[in-house]
């Protein structure tokens, strides 16, 4: 039988942990024993130690070392090295006690495992008995002992004793001016980071791509774009231009710092993208609001056969969900269970918000039910789901579940959010009031001003404009623009335009340009009949240079976004359109269906405002859905401003005659019309 020489032995149990075989690692250690007397020679008992320890089979590694006769630091060290490696760190601060009880005396490569275990563990008392004995032994100095012990003190909070560790460090390489930067940046010293980078350039040190990425995030915590410029013409002077990672860090912070067209130049440059460049690619762009890009993106991606990540999936589902995709969302759902990722939380959590957002509320119960584990993010996706749905009882019911003991799940400030809204939607008052109320003792939540105006959103909707004016004027922060724009909102729907000027007035002082304020009293004065007043506020607003928001309505249809606009006339298929509206409005008016013409923009005969109100986008994007979607397929339109009054009528009375069911999303909530009735039981 052929004899294997021990170095070649060696070699072989090296190959079996690079590998992650096991296998391997146990028929060597097979050969050995059955080939070699014992005890083993230390060689290789240290050898199959670290093996075992490495591949987190301890059992196996703690058998071998009581076996092995001579017990030296590398053989405790291989032992330990391999605890911390697989996160075991109380197991391997035993055995250091053991170890020295053994004594056997720690030397540079054992000490840097057992710092990282206290600072892991947080335990700092730990961390500087650990100090006392390296400094005891002469080991602190040791440039790798010595970064360990600071970034140990770093992590456990001690701020001062990382500061002086850092100060008495005899020599600084390049990894514990890494370590000195990115502690900095995760403990919020941001301007200490920089100083940090400044000093390390000035001592003509050369930074890595560690060092740039963690500057990087320095900059983003700071929102300092120019300065992230500056660092990113340093980075091409220093030549890593083509450094992978450093432009997926360059990517992220110009998407964080609002500078999407950077991120992408940036993004297009890099030769060799890794699963990372398209991530933060996404990433940024979900941030951005540019949904429907980061859609292409995935696209892209997908056809350059990237292997997708559960990141990857969370982010374009939260791009489908915003752009209110549901079909890509399907898509993407599909993907993810392929990829094995859709018990993932994050996934989970991005499908029940896509499903919410897009008004499937069936199938976001489904996915929150079956997720195993459910987080924060997860409880008020779903309790959004039913907000934007106006289910005030399962928004409710859901709540009560949540902060059961048995859930362990303590609300949050967006909790509240979203069920003071769900009882805003469904016109539920004293529910409402009760949980307004009883947050800040129940709950130990401070409200806020989103909360504040739920509650003058909940009155107003009800009709108690007079209450929600005095619930304002006893409020105890300064009423932001949601409270005043609340406010508004319900003078123009209930005829308060006395009312209504006041509320204006505060939104024209908090923020003067914006044109919503200007039309909402316009609409209120132009309710109530006067036309001098509204025409004046438009006036005005053209005569200051400032331009209504555009009212825009989307479907989604094969994958392609379908964008329309008031009296637009620009689709290629406009004549077919035009010829179901036409087909629309004759029906409906032998169905006896009347016109809301008494928010009309215009002091309008009234042939003239029926026609301006027949052409709005949302009614433009159902008649397309009409003649693109097949029968029996929901038709789902997204618009960014709230439906109006008659789009709202107009389109019960279409769902009915048509026998189609229709759900809107405008940017209060949504609207699910079936057989002439809407889930808002219009409380919209």
């Amino acid at each position: 039988m052929k004899f294997y020489h021990p170095s070649l032995l060696g070699s072989l149990l090296e190959s079996a942990v690079s590998s992650h075989c096991s296998l391997l690692g146990r028929v060597v250690h097979a050969y050995i024993i059955k080939n070699h007397d014992t005890p083993l020679p230390s060689f290789l008992s240290n050898h199959l130690i670290n093996m075992y320890s490495k591949l987190d089979l301890l059992n196996s590694a703690q058998l071998v070392l009581s076996l092995t006769h001579l017990r030296s630091v590398v053989t405790w060290t291989s032992l330990i090295s391999g605890c911390v490696q697989n996160r075991h760190f109380i197991t391997s601060l035993i055995h250091f006690s053991n170890m020295c009880r053994d004594s056997v005396f720690p030397n540079d490569f054992t000490f840097p495992c057992v710092f990282k275990a206290s600072s892991s563990l947080n335990m700092p008392i730990t961390g500087k008995q650990l100090h006392g004995l390296a400094l005891k032994g002469g080991q602190i100095y040791d440039v790798f002992v010595g970064c360990s012990a600071f970034d140990m003190y770093s992590k456990t909070g001690l701020r001062v004793d990382a500061r002086n560790m850092f100060d008495e460090m005899p020599h600084r390489n390049l990894a514990t001016w890494n370590a000195y930067i990115s502690n900095a940046v995760q403990d919020g010293r941001c301007l200490d980071a920089v100083g940090a980078f400044k000093e390390f350039i000035s001592v003509a040190g050369e930074p890595n791509s560690i060092t740039f990425c963690v500057f990087l995030n320095a900059c983003v915590d700071m929102s300092n774009l120019e300065l992230g410029q500056q660092l990113h013409a340093f980075i091409v002077r220093s030549g890593y231009r083509e450094d992978v990672s450093v432009l997926n860090g360059l990517v992220d912070f110009y998407g964080k710092c609002r500078d999407i067209v950077s991120s992408e130049m940036v993004f297009n440059r890099i030769r060799r993208k890794n699963v990372v460049s398209w991530c933060s690619m996404l990433s940024a762009l979900v941030q951005n609001h540019k949904e429907e890009r980061a859609c292409m993106i995935f696209l892209q991606a997908r056809k350059e056969e990237v292997e997708p990540t559960d990141f990857m999936i969370s982010s374009t589902l939260s791009a489908c969900a915003e752009l209110g995709g549901l079909e890509l969302g399907k898509s993407v759902h599909a993907l993810a269970v392929k990829a094995c990722v859709e018990d993932n939380i994050f996934v989970g959590s991005a499908l029940v918000d896509l499903y919410g957002k897009c008004g499937s509320i069936e199938n976001a119960e489904q996915v929150f039910s079956e997720m195993p584990k459910r987080n924060l993010v997860t409880w008020n996706a779903m309790i959004s789901g039913y907000a934007h749905q106006g289910n005030v009882d399962m928004a409710l019911r859901l709540f009560e579940e949540m902060t059961l003991e048995s859930c362990g799940i303590t609300p949050s400030y967006v909790t509240l959010v979203s069920v003071l809204s769900a009882c805003s939607r469904a016109g539920a008052v004293e529910r409402g009031m009760q949980i307004f109320i009883s947050m800040r003792v129940k709950y130990g939540i401070e409200p806020g001003g989103e909360h504040y105006a739920c509650v003058v959103d909940l009155l107003g909707r009800a009709g108690l404009v007079d209450r929600a004016y005095e619930f304002i004027k006893k409020m105890p922060i300064h009423p932001t623009i949601s409270v005043w724009g609340a406010l508004a909102g319900a003078c123009r729907i209930h005829g308060k335009p006395e009312l209504g000027n006041i509320a204006a007035d505060k939104l024209f002082q908090l923020d003067p340009v914006d044109s919503g304020n200007h039309v909402v009293l316009s609409n209120t004065l132009a309710s109530a009949g006067r036309w001098e007043e509204a025409t004046l506020i438009r006036k005005e607003m053209k005569d200051i240079g400032i331009k209504k928001n555009v009212g825009y309505s989307w479907i989604v249809v094969k994958n392609r976004v379908h964008v329309f606009q008031a009296k637009d006339c620009s689709h290629e298929r406009n004549s077919e359109i035009q010829a179901m509206l036409s087909k629309l409005r004759r029906e409906m008016k032998e169905a006896g269906y009347v016109p809301n013409t008494n928010l009309s923009l215009f002091d309008l005969e009234e042939e003239e405002k029926t026609s301006e109100v027949w052409y709005h986008s949302e009614k433009i994007a159902l008649a397309f859905g009409l003649i693109a979607l097949p029968y029996g397929v929901p038709i789902r339109i997204t618009k960014n401003l709230r439906i109006c009054a008659d789009c709202h009528s107009a389109i019960k009375f279409i769902s009915r005659i048509v026998g189609r069911e229709f759900v809107v999303r405008d940017n209060n909530r949504f609207h699910n019309f079936k057989d002439g009735l809407c889930s808002c039981k219009d409380y919209w």
